[in-house]
């Protein structure tokens, strides 16, 4: 691996001179960031994905949404259409990708979910048409330059932090170390659940927040199996002997990590992030799956590629198979939580058009 990196390093000289390039016409007003009055908060990372961006803004949803009218605007990558589209019980992947798809499913009446690759657009065309909207979460933000949140949320793998990171394609950043500092708040995800004072100081001293940065760290909690076809497909009565795992997402390292201590053997099948699945893919796992001796089995994927599988036409090549999405939140630890929403909150509450 540091051998592929020392040849690669070339030309992550280049890549990382054009981003500074491109940072430094954005500085210095060269290239205009707008703002708008409405509370936007963004939500990204300097890397090409792996932070838990999609649970993390659930969060946000799930601290907001009871209280305040809350849209998300996301790029939508991976789908097939283009421009302005909102998201609705009738869309798939292939019409507002595989994220958007997730959040309008899983808060569906409750929030607002569109995608445009020209944010800017976007967000005119909600403040528009939702006189009483009164936040928009970015999601995937912190690159796309040209809308200037309100309130800037960088989050960072425990595991790869930004700061001991390589930009492309020598490492996994594809912004340079010092855009960090135009986040306002900078979150460590996927900790250990057990966190202590020692390994806060030694993560702070790593990243070296500036004056104006609050650092809050944070772990994923995994829920309760959900069958992915709609049948009633029940779990082994006993535990789990073998677990069958497949997905496509950027870094199934902690998801790995997890399911081997729920069964006593996990087979993984792992693809690119945002993978579409074909059919000879399913009929691989369908294959794999049957081949194996033991009864008490089954298989798993996350909830993101659950999304990009419930209206595949090659879904039906795991017929009548133990096939389930496993859901993942955000937590917080300890006064992390409180202190997380108070600013949160308190951003909203300052910057709502009718507040």
């Amino acid at each position: 691996m540091e051998f592929l990196r020392i040849i690669l390093f070339p030309f992550a000289i280049l890549y990382g001179l054009a981003v500074r390039i491109r940072n430094w016409l954005f500085d210095s007003g060269i290239f205009k960031e707008k703002e708008f009055p409405i509370p936007i908060i963004g939500v990204g990372n300097l890397s090409v994905g792996g932070t838990g961006k999609t649970p993390f803004v659930e969060y946000l949803v799930n601290l907001l949404s009871d209280n305040y009218k809350v849209a998300i605007l996301s790029r939508g990558y991976g789908r097939s259409t283009s421009g302005f589209r909102l998201a609705d019980q009738f869309s798939d992947h292939e019409d507002v990708g595989d994220e958007p798809m997730q959040y309008s499913r899983k808060f569906s009446n409750k929030i607002i979910v569109a995608v445009d690759a020209n944010r800017r657009n976007g967000i005119k065309y909600l403040m528009a048409n939702y006189k009483h909207l009164d936040v928009i979460l970015l999601d995937d933000s912190f690159q796309h330059r040209y809308v200037k949140p309100g309130l800037n949320i960088l989050l960072t793998d425990y595991h790869n932090l930004y700061m001991e990171d390589y930009l492309l394609p020598a490492g996994r950043l594809r912004d340079s170390i010092s855009s960090a500092k135009r986040a306002d708040i900078i979150v460590v995800t996927k900790t250990y659940k057990v966190l202590s004072a020692i390994t806060r100081r030694r993560v702070d001293a790593i990243l070296k927040p500036k004056e104006h940065q609050v650092i809050y760290y944070s772990y994923l909690n995994y829920g309760k199996l959900v069958s992915l076809q709609d049948v009633d497909i029940k779990l082994p009565e006993k535990n789990t002997n073998t677990i069958l795992m497949f997905c496509g997402i950027a870094n199934p390292e902690p998801l790995k990590d997890y399911l081997r201590d729920q069964c006593s053997e996990l087979i993984s099948f792992e693809f690119p992030d945002h993978h579409v699945y074909k059919k000879k893919d399913l009929q691989i796992i369908r294959k794999n799956f049957e081949e194996l001796f033991t009864r008490s089995k089954i298989i798993l994927t996350t909830e993101k590629d659950a999304m990009r599988l419930i209206k595949s036409p090659y879904l039906s090549e795991l017929k009548n198979l133990p096939v389930f999405y496993i859901p993942i939140e955000v937590k917080l630890h300890g006064t992390d939580e409180p202190e997380f929403e108070q600013q949160i909150i308190k951003y909203v509450e300052k910057n709502r058009r009718n507040g």
